[in-house]
């Protein structure tokens, strides 16, 4: 295991470990309004900085939080974290979290959210984050049309990663995506067709979308496009995140065979569950872990 993986793999077993007895008060996201958030507040650690960018279609609009730590770069660059649902991850991002990061080796935050003053834009998101093809599913569950994520990936990679990197070079062995939900499943939809980023953060992918179309396109994927490449797979405990009236034993098959198939070809697959945790609750939780573990740091 090199140095950079073990790193990882410790500050996310530990951080694992502790929440098992800790008692989250953290539930559903709230569709309100967000206030303020550290970037307009103002930081002692990070340089905060905004762009905007369109979709292809002219539809959808994006705003993205650039976050550059106030010291001197390291001369391989930055680590740096892509967040998606960047308008929810700024919102938790906290002043005592950007001083216990930049005590060690401080990431360039990238938020990549949308032009909303809510936490998610749920019908834009549903569109960018899943990938195409597969059979519709549970017309009540699967309300916005989906499966763009290979053009909000062409943005992703063609417009964003090139703004963000004229700020503040990465280090091209430390460069992460995290994501939650849908954003879990753009996470290993990008795994499956990106080798850009180095660290996979996939927390709650939602499997069951399109009657598990993401496990689908894994055993589609060849062994050599997946080999050596580290993924976090971050889950409740296999009840408590599934939503009520989901067929949990479908669920549940579809870790295993999405486990089974990433491990038999190659990739470095780390498994974190957190015990009693709800799939809302792992998106604080989860981004908090990232965190940790991409700066080597525990929490404030």
């Amino acid at each position: 295991m090199d140095s950079t993986l073990k790193t990882f793999s410790t500050a996310l077993l530990a951080l694992s470990i502790a929440l098992i007895s800790t008692t989250q008060v953290y539930s559903k996201p709230r569709m309100e309004p967000l206030g303020e958030n550290i970037a307009d507040r103002g930081s002692a650690f990070y340089r905060f900085s905004t762009q905007t960018f369109t979709s292809a279609d002219g539809l959808r609009h994006y705003k993205v939080w650039l976050g550059v730590p106030k010291q001197a770069s390291p001369a391989q660059g930055f680590p740096v974290l892509y967040m998606l649902d960047g308008n929810a991850a700024m919102a938790r991002l906290s002043e005592d979290r950007l001083r216990q990061m930049t005590s060690r080796t401080p990431p360039v935050l990238v938020a990549v959210g949308y032009e909303t003053a809510l936490p998610f834009d749920v019908q834009a998101r549903a569109l960018d984050y899943t990938p195409p093809g597969g059979q519709p599913g549970d017309p009540q569950r699967e309300r916005y049309p989906g499966g763009g994520s290979y053009a909000f990936r062409d943005l992703l990679l063609n417009q964003i990663v090139p703004w963000a990197e004229k700020q503040a070079a990465s280090d091209p062995q430390r460069r992460a995506l995290w994501g939650h939900s849908f954003g879990g499943l753009f996470v290993l939809d990008t795994l499956y067709r990106s080798s850009w980023f180095t660290h996979y953060f996939s927390a709650a992918p939602s499997l069951g979308w399109r009657h598990q179309r993401i496990v689908e396109l894994a055993k589609q994927v060849p062994t050599k496009t997946l080999a050596g490449k580290t993924l976090y797979l971050i889950e409740g405990d296999g009840q408590s995140d599934r939503r009520k009236g989901m067929d949990v034993a479908a669920v549940n098959d579809a870790d295993s065979t999405l486990i089974a198939t990433l491990k038999d070809k190659g990739v470095k697959l780390n498994e974190v569950r957190y015990p009693g945790q709800t799939h809302g609750q792992l998106l604080p939780s989860s981004l908090e872990a990232t965190l940790e573990s991409v700066s080597g740091t525990p929490r404030p």
